[in-house]
């Protein structure tokens, strides 16, 4: 058995550089759990398959030709161009994904600007993109970039599109529920199973190279996660640690013999 005290969670990187350490060759199975406010102390959210989105970030800048406010017709305005990017990017969710699918496109800052009476030469757009479906993400980046660049075009500007990279989705192995299931109950937490949650989470790093489960324990907040006035109740701290010793001890006694999702398992291994 071995305990991961990861870095840098938020910044998606911390799980590469675990993996990339070493730190979990020759482990078999590996489990993680988030805090969640919107649960009572006492529960568990239990989820197999996709609990966790995929999550990209990108940077638009759109270059135009600076000018006077008063005769914008000798410039290239990047404002227009770049308001007419972020509407065009809602159509992506509405008419590109399958209203059984799931996307979501959000624009979350816009700068441009410095003086009420020019028109500057750039605008820039940043935000995140959030897939569940690995198709539906590749599907969704590709068609982001036609619209950045297609509307940029028209409109007389140029765009330059980098994308911050995000972790894959938190895909919960099905073999591994029951196991996770029985841990909870043997330390006598409630177990529901939740929706999944749009947030990223870069446990979904180690999902890639070995099976894991990742699951959402109770702590009775009143904002979610990242409001200025988060705070939890901190009855869920003996609770998750003694959820947590349950795990370790079921998957040790039991593993070897667990078949485990459809990348395998190799039976007499007991490295969690």
């Amino acid at each position: 058995m071995r305990l991961v005290f990861q870095p840098a969670e938020e910044r998606a990187e911390g799980a590469e550089l675990v993996l990339a350490s070493g730190a979990l060759d020759g482990v078999s199975a590996i489990f993680g759990m988030h805090n969640k406010p919107d649960l009572p102390v006492g529960t568990v959210g239990i989820r197999p398959g996709p609990l966790m989105a995929a999550a990209d970030g990108f940077v638009i800048e759109v270059l135009g030709q600076g000018t006077h406010a008063a005769v914008p017709e000798n410039g290239r305005d990047p404002i227009v161009a770049a308001s007419h990017i972020v509407t065009a990017l809602q159509t992506i969710s509405s008419r590109n994904v399958g209203s059984l699918e799931s996307a979501v496109v959000s624009v979350t800052r816009f700068h441009s600007g410095t003086a009420w009476n020019v028109v500057p030469d750039k605008a820039v757009l940043d935000g995140t993109i959030r897939t569940f479906d690995p198709e539906v993400r590749t599907r969704v980046l590709a068609r982001f970039e036609e619209v950045v660049r297609g509307v940029s075009a028209a409109l007389g500007t140029t765009a330059e599109l980098r994308w911050v990279k995000g972790p894959p989705a938190v895909h919960n192995d099905p073999a591994l529920a029951k196991l996770t299931t029985s841990a909870a109950e043997n330390a006598g937490l409630a177990v529901v199973e939740v929706e999944p949650s749009p947030a990223g989470e870069d446990f979904a790093y180690y999902q890639k190279r070995i099976p894991g489960f990742f699951v959402f324990m109770g702590t009775s907040g009143s904002r979610e996660w990242h409001h200025p006035a988060f705070d939890l109740d901190e009855r869920a701290l003996p609770l998750s640690a003694e959820f947590l010793a349950e795990w370790a001890k079921l998957g040790v006694d039991r593993f070897s013999t667990l078949q485990v999702g459809s990348r395998g398992g190799e039976e007499n291994q007991n490295n969690l």
